[in-house]
């Protein structure tokens, strides 16, 4: 495994904890018991989060020919859950936002085992050259403990004392944006004549997966007879990752392996929050209903 630097090794876990914690506040055990009362449209989603989203990276790796590393890099961000930014954009679209809270909940618990699965076989099918070096175990103990004690902790701390949660959320919210940036320009930074040398590529290659991505997902929730705001809350699922997840394990197995996932973040935010703007027109055509049961 290359050596990485300390942005790598310290100051991108932390700032994926915090960016976890601030995703716990908000959360509450029946987002996760919601799957069970209104499951069919919180399962197709999982399905096209958990299943789709990681086979159309490997599909855009093959089809673009990226390099091992790069390709491995790609699947890392498709298998990467959904993103807290996804649950902002679906209540800007007039999306439903219960169901994209869930979707996100649901599936940063499941990338325990979801995003080390996808990296190992995007490592052994692309022959990326660190797999005698990759530690499964390790990365597995690695998420856990960015992601889910964090989001745990989150939880609890809502559960303490909900009121003062809630004054506080706003505020840490804008400070998670602010170090989502700094992780984002951080991984930018380090490789940035990496980045130059094949943006071509690597913009063509994650663009693709944006695009495809939400339309896929879109038109499954639609022709599974979900209606336009649940449609709306799995598609931006699919386009807003957690990148920092992504970026974070990356750069724990090799710095160039981290670069998809910054470059994604940069189209991300452009195609995601024109297709809210779009769906907001038309969620907006019809009056705002409490969410109907979708089991």
């Amino acid at each position: 495994m290359e050596d990485t630097s300390a942005f790598a090794t310290v100051a991108l876990p932390i700032a994926l904890a915090l960016i976890m914690g601030t995703l716990g506040l908000s959360l509450r055990p029946a987002d996760f018991a919601r799957i069970v009362s209104h499951p069919r449209g919180a399962l197709i989603g999982l399905a096209n989060l958990l299943v789709v989203s990681p086979l159309l990276a490997f599909a855009a790796a093959e089809l673009y020919g990226l390099e091992a590393a790069f390709a491995v890099g790609l699947v890392l961000l498709g298998a990467s859950p959904g993103g807290t930014l996804a649950n902002l954009l679906t209540h800007l679209a007039r999306g439903d936002t219960a169901l994209s809270v869930t979707m996100t909940a649901i599936s940063s618990v499941a990338a325990v085992v979801t995003v080390p699965l996808y990296l190992g076989l995007a490592i052994d099918h692309f022959g990326a050259g660190f797999a005698q070096d990759f530690d499964l175990a390790g990365v597995v103990v690695r998420v856990f403990l960015i992601t889910i004690v964090p989001l745990s902790l989150g939880m609890w701390l809502r559960s303490r004392d909900p009121a003062r949660v809630a004054a506080a959320e706003p505020r840490v919210k804008r400070v998670a944006m602010v170090v989502f940036v700094f992780v984002v320009a951080g991984a930018v930074a380090s490789e940035l004549d990496t980045i130059l040398d094949n943006f071509a590529a690597l913009a063509l290659a994650t663009l693709s997966l944006n695009v495809v991505a939400m339309t896929v997902s879109f038109l499954v929730a639609r022709a599974a007879r979900l209606d336009d705001r649940q449609a709306t809350a799995i598609s931006m699922e699919l386009g807003i990752h957690n990148s920092t997840l992504a970026i974070t394990v990356g750069a724990s197995i090799a710095d160039v392996v981290a670069v998809p996932a910054a470059v994604y973040s940069a189209f991300m935010f452009i195609t995601a929050g024109s297709f809210a703007r779009l769906m907001f027109r038309r969620n907006a055509a019809e009056p705002l209903a409490a969410p109907a049961p979708t089991g």
